[in-house]
């Protein structure tokens, strides 16, 4: 597992490395420092498609019929933990508490490096805690209302997988803001989102389908804040755009963020 871990944090930098060095916007990119970080203009309003939530609801629906399930599905998440402590009865690491940021952590170094993505840092950051608000809702009401017990019985909050659907909607947020610029970034973010389900798996906090069901959630609530979110922007934004700013200040030796506007 420790080769697993190691792996996936060293596939992530590898490939934002790679991509760094094969994007040539890179030379201009101090030259558009302010508008990496806000852009007052709208961001247009993306359609709704169905299929793009295909994916997501089966992971979902996976999960909810395995926690109801007494027959396949249930054995099989008793067949993984019970496989999984035979292999490592004493395993305990928690690497995956930190593991599931590392997705949306490289949108930041990504563009920090100069490497844009496909919306600045402001409106990226916005859209991430929009997803985050969505996934913490929706998986919080979830655990409460279903009230499965961990497979080491130390909560009744076992399904969904919170870890997993933070990772994977991290991993989504990664995808869809480099998905045009170079798509193996995005790779990169599923395979440690996958390897976070896994680690849960392995601390024995959640069963299968727990984790299957989280991936499900992250992936949906990414996809939702980029539907919701340019309308969201559009109530603080007039039509002529560029009331506010936002950008990093150094003074007096204190760093900061600077946000300001007109109302």
């Amino acid at each position: 597992m420790r080769n697993i871990l190691i792996c996936a944090l060293f596939f992530v930098v590898f490939t934002t490395s790679c991509a760094a060095q094969s994007i040539d916007s890179v030379k201009n990119a101090n030259t558009d420092s302010l508008a990496r970080w806000y852009s007052g203009t709208p961001i247009p309003k993306q359609k709704f498609k169905a299929t793009a939530f295909i994916a997501p609801v089966v992971l979902m629906g996976y999960g909810f019929a395995a926690v109801y399930d007494h027959g396949a599905l249930k054995q099989l998440d008793e067949s993984t933990r019970a496989e999984l402590q035979e292999d490592h009865p004493l395993f305990a690491a928690h690497v995956d508490d930190y593991l599931q940021f590392a997705p949306a952590a490289a949108v930041y170094a990504l563009n920090l490096s100069g490497i844009k993505g496909k919306h600045n840092l402001f409106d990226a950051s916005m859209l991430y805690v929009t997803s985050a608000a969505i996934m913490g809702v929706s998986t919080h009401f979830v655990k409460r209302g279903i009230g499965r017990e961990r497979p080491d019985g130390s909560g009744f909050n076992s399904f969904p997988s919170g870890h997993t659907a933070s990772a994977f909607m991290a991993a989504e947020f990664l995808h869809q803001e480099y998905k045009d610029v170079n798509p193996w970034i995005g790779y990169a973010g599923y395979f440690v989102a996958t390897a976070t389900g896994t680690l849960r798996m392995y601390n024995n906090k959640h069963w299968f389908s727990d984790v299957v069901a989280g991936a499900g959630f992250g992936i949906a609530s990414t996809k939702i804040s980029y539907l919701v979110y340019p309308y969201i922007k559009s109530l603080f934004t007039n039509k002529k755009g560029g009331n506010f700013t936002f950008m990093p200040f150094y003074q007096q030796g204190s760093t900061g963020l600077m946000f300001s506007g007109r109302f």
